[in-house]
């Protein structure tokens, strides 16, 4: 936890060292957060850097609660960061969603959430969410994944909350069919 403070205010300080480690440390966690909004690896390595960019002209004005975890909350926080500079993306090219792969690299690294098994299950469903129309897909990325409140996805969005209600139910309804589909599929063969 100390250690990670100190990082911190390196990085408010400007230090290039720190700013490097902390780069390293949050790069992976970074990209799966951009790449479930853009699918082409380049674009969502130029938008996580743009995030980065925000994060650390901002950094000095991340507050930690001392009762809570730091890292816990710097994460929630360069979540939001990630996912709202990944939106800024896409809207200025009209929501267009480019399809792409992320290397298997990113997936190998080390994830803090917990196993390998937790890691391949989702991954799996983030390749089922990919095949959701865009509209679906980012309604759903925001609440389910991110924990957007409908009101939130409507402001960011420009949508009504009645929209991204429906948007959320209809995608829900195709994930489903979608997952039924493949496991009749894996069970016949």
């Amino acid at each position: 936890m100390e250690l990670l403070q100190t990082i911190i205010n390196g990085c408010i300080q400007n230090s290039h060292r720190d700013q490097k480690i902390f780069y390293e440390r949050f790069y992976g966690y970074c990209l799966k957060v951009v790449f479930r909004y853009i699918y082409r690896y380049d674009k969502a390595v130029d938008v996580v850097n743009d995030g980065f960019v925000k994060i650390f002209r901002n950094l000095d004005k991340f507050y930690s609660n001392p009762n809570e975890s730091p890292e816990i909350m710097l994460l929630g926080w360069m979540r939001t960061v990630m996912v709202n500079t990944a939106i800024d993306h896409l809207r200025k090219n009209n929501f267009l969603s480019e399809i792409g792969t992320l290397p298997d690299t990113v997936w190998e690294q080390e994830d803090r959430s917990g196993g390998s098994d937790q890691t391949v299950l989702y991954k799996e469903l983030i390749q089922e969410v990919r095949k959701l129309p865009t509209s679906y897909r980012m309604v759903f990325n925001m609440f389910v994944i991110d924990g957007f409140s409908h009101n939130e996805i409507a402001e960011r969005l420009g949508i009504s909350v009645g929209t991204s209600k429906s948007n959320l139910s209809k995608a829900r309804a195709l994930l489903q069919k979608n997952i039924k589909t493949n496991e009749q599929q894996a069970c016949s063969i």
